[in-house]
């Protein structure tokens, strides 16, 4: 039967059986298909012009006319100067139309015919795309024979007059669950069309059969209208696009997963992202397995791997809520036999597409009863795997399965390929960085106190939590440093910046504050010679090559490097003295530290605010406070209060709720209710409860300026060590007393006072009224003085001096040893 009568059967393979001329020029110009008709007309066989430009056949230019038609991509017909095989010119009359192939891409069908309508009807039923025509009713007038092929109909006659809910019944009694919907959207917007005159071009997915690959199609409906514009039907045209509508969802999927893969530089978070992105879009469950080193920042295994190999799950996911068909819990370890496909794609360096029914797939699965369960239970048939590999290093594999219909593709591979390849970088990356911040949070943690010294003054708690690996470990500290007297120090400090820089430079802003109390300094004091310490450091630093740079991630919230020119430091220092309750507090920056009085009032206290450490040139103040016994006083850096709006209120609030609980619970509520779980940034928290020493513990007289008392002294002091039942230290006491009191009453002025003081030892205080501070020195054989300090030295613990404001204090300490 010839394909091109008025009711042809065939599809486009007809078209070189028919006896007119007809050929077929694609959008690039190359002639696509070529009739025998046409070969006869112009002597040419298909060889010679299939895939060449049709320009070639053209003898003269065509008309000018035809050129607009064709440039606006309307039909046309006239009259053509063609070239035949041997030499000779030959005019025809052509008929051109155009019409979309199986890629959507517009094609010209040319045709040399006597009878215009006969053409038409040959295009319309060859055409690759699904026509249709329909009344203003909505019903079928005809439709060519790739409709035909769609509906799974033999002649136009099981269409005509038949809507379009008729046409899709088959598939809906099928069971194909898109077939209503479908139906009812095209009906709908075929009726919005002739009801408007309007075309519509829209994508639409197209009922299939149960189990197979939906189908993407590009539909164009517009409407048939007479001259006077009076709408009679619509014409619908149908292209499947359903390649190039999974190559736009691929490539959207691929940007996508570049912008939401590696947002942080954590290994889990980073494989969970992988996952996130993969399932459900192309594979129903997806498992990420690293070397246990990756997770620890330690090295990964270089190049491929060879063997059995062990490898932790650290993400799955599945489209099945739960992932249920997962073997392996997250956090467990899994060994992958060498034949296995993982174990091949670790051992090669490249991804291996397994099926069920390859004999390493189904060994595979064969090994292992659960695993062979979860593959039968939930019918997985196709699987990629995929080794995670980083600059030149194996991090593990990640694992993609299929129970959908379609196994995975080339195209699937790739895109799959790419994204691990981006997710390998950013694991790479989250692996180098918590190496890194591991160094830095041993250094932090090295250089903080590991165990609060032995005092009597105030109890201590105390917490350090290290920032969020986005921002990076800063330069937070604490400290309680013990002085004369019974006193100590409360420190918190805070180095501006992160890194491996700033805990260095607080682990010396540490020490220099240590050394500045052992000076006995008063609090602004001691601020202003740090101040000129960090002026110091900064300027050491910016005369340095301070310049470097992570070797990491470059995302945005990725740690950066702080150099020594980048050095400033806030820092709070209190002195709290337990036998006048007063307490001495100078700060430089930072936020307020709050009180919380026995009565269970809390207070803020607008201490005067010192410019921050390394600005120089601006006074510090000291402010002096007394402090009932029991008392609350934390000390705490800014991490603490900035992490959440409203923090400072609700730190009040819990530290007057909690004011009568112990410390340690204390610091684990405030952290609990005024932080994230990993705060942003450092936070250094400090809070000391007030004791204080009672007459009991403290006994003092005031001397008289006369040598003849030095014997009074040392009876009063043997006394009251009597009456402390502290009698094995009389005779070195009273050693001590002697040795103190003849020196103020030979060296120094009046005043001249005796203290002692039963802490934690025994403190052996002599005051004067004199700045002169002695120094230790070692007598010759002939001198009759200098050896009373060296004495004094040798018999007890520690010894020293401090400034007062009316003078000093010459101290010795005892150790309280049980007899």
């Amino acid at each position: 039967m010839d394909p091109f009568d008025e009711t042809p059967r065939g599809g486009g393979e007809g078209l070189v059986e028919t006896t007119e001329a007809v050929a077929a020029v694609d959008a690039r110009g190359l002639v696509a298909a070529w009739s025998p008709g046409a070969g006869r007309l112009l002597g040419y066989g298909p060889s010679d012009v299939i895939g060449h430009p049709a320009s070639l056949l053209l003898a003269d230019d065509p008309p000018a006319a035809d050129l607009r038609h064709a440039a606006a991509a309307q039909s046309w017909s006239g009259r053509v100067a063609l070239r035949h095989q041997d030499g000779r010119r030959l005019d025809a009359d052509l008929r051109a139309w155009s019409a979309l192939d199986a890629d959507g891409q517009p094609q010209w069908f040319l045709m040399h015919s006597p009878d215009e309508a006969q053409l038409m009807k040959w295009a319309f039923e060859l055409s690759p795309l699904t026509l249709a025509i329909y009344d203003a009713d909505g019903r079928t007038v005809r439709i060519n024979a790739a409709t035909r092929s769609l509906l799974g109909l033999e002649a136009d006659d099981q269409a005509l007059g038949r809507v379009v809910e008729e046409l899709y019944g088959d598939a809906r009694e099928q069971g194909v669950p898109s077939a209503p919907a479908f139906s009812e959207h095209v009906t709908e917007t075929m009726r919005r069309v002739a009801a408007t005159g309007q075309g519509v071009c829209y994508e639409v997915s197209a009922p299939t059969a149960p189990g197979a690959r939906e189908l993407t199609w590009a539909v164009n409906m517009s409407p048939v209208a007479d001259p006077s514009g009076r709408v009679h039907g619509v014409f619908t045209a149908g292209c499947d696009i359903t390649e190039q509508f999974e190559a736009r969802q691929r490539l959207a999927l691929l940007n996508e997963a570049g912008a939401r893969i590696g947002t942080t530089l954590d290994v889990r978070r980073t494989a969970d992202e992988l996952v996130g992105m993969a399932v459900p879009r192309f594979a129903d469950f997806v498992s990420v397995d690293l070397v246990d080193s990756v997770l620890h920042g330690g090295e990964p295994l270089p190049g491929p791997v060879d063997g059995t190999i062990a490898l932790r799950r650290v993400a799955h996911q599945s489209v099945i809520e739960g992932v249920p068909e997962a073997v392996v819990a997250l956090g467990a370890v899994d060994t992958y036999p060498d034949y296995s496909p993982p174990a091949r794609a670790l051992a090669s360096g490249r991804p291996v597409v397994s099926s069920l029914g390859d004999s390493d797939f189904d060994r595979w699965a064969l090994s292992d009863p659960a695993r062979a369960a979860r593959v039968r239970d939930y019918g997985f048939h196709s699987v990629m795997s995929i080794p995670v590999r980083a600059r030149g290093t194996t991090l593990g594999v990640a694992v993609f399965v299929r129970r959908r219909p379609a196994p995975f593709a080339a195209d699937d591979l790739a895109l799959a390929g790419e994204m691990v390849a981006r997710a390998a970088v950013c694991v790479d990356n989250a692996r180098r960085y918590t190496r890194e911040r591991h160094a830095v949070l041993t250094l932090q943690r090295s250089l903080l106190p590991r165990q609060l010294p032995q005092q009597a003054a105030v109890e201590v708690a105390t917490r350090y939590l290290p920032g969020s690996s986005q921002v990076g470990l800063g330069g937070d500290w604490f400290d309680v440093i013990p002085l004369p007297g019974a006193r100590v120090a409360l420190v918190v400090g805070d180095v501006v910046g992160h890194g491996i820089h700033a805990s260095a430079a607080m682990g010396r802003l540490r020490i220099a504050v240590r050394t500045l109390a052992d000076v006995d300094l008063a609090p602004d004091e001691l601020l202003t010679q740090l101040d000129d310490l960090v002026i110091r450091l900064s300027a050491d630093g910016s005369s340095a090559d301070g310049s470097g740079s992570y070797e990491g991630s470059t995302d945005e919230g990725a740690e950066r490097t702080e150099t020594a020119d980048d050095m400033g430091a806030t820092c709070l220092y209190a002195v709290y003295d337990p036998i006048s309750r007063h307490c001495t507090i100078a700060r430089a920056g930072g936020p307020e530290p709050a009180l919380v009085r026995s009565d269970g009032t809390v207070e803020l206290l607008a201490l005067p605010a010192g410019p921050r450490l390394g600005v120089g040139g601006l006074p510090f103040e000291a402010t002096e406070l007394e402090l009932p016994e029991g008392s609350l006083l934390a000390l705490y850096t800014d991490g603490l209060i900035d992490a959440r709006p409203g923090n400072l209120d609700e730190l009040c609030r819990v530290l007057a709720r909690h004011s009568g609980h112990s410390l340690d619970s204390t610091c684990g509520t405030v952290l609990e209710r005024l932080l994230p779980t990993v705060p942003n940034d450092d936070v250094a928290l400090l809070i000391a409860r007030t004791r204080s020493l009672g007459p009991g513990q403290v006994s003092s007289w005031d001397l008289a300026a006369d040598p003849s008392v030095v014997a009074e002294a040392r009876k009063v002091a043997s006394d009251q060590l009597s009456r402390w039942g502290l009698e094995d230290l009389t005779f070195t006491t009273e050693l001590v007393v002697s040795e103190l009191v003849t020196n103020a009453i030979r060296h120094a002025e009046a005043p001249i006072r005796l203290r002692l003081i039963q802490d934690q030892s025994l403190i052996c205080e002599v005051a004067d009224g004199s700045s002169t501070t002695p120094h230790l020195r070692r007598a010759r054989a002939f001198d009759e003085s200098g050896r009373g300090l060296l004495l004094v030295a040798q018999l007890t613990d520690r010894w020293g001096t401090r400034q007062t404001p009316t003078g000093k204090i010459i101290w010795a300490e005892q150790s309280l040893r049980e007899t």
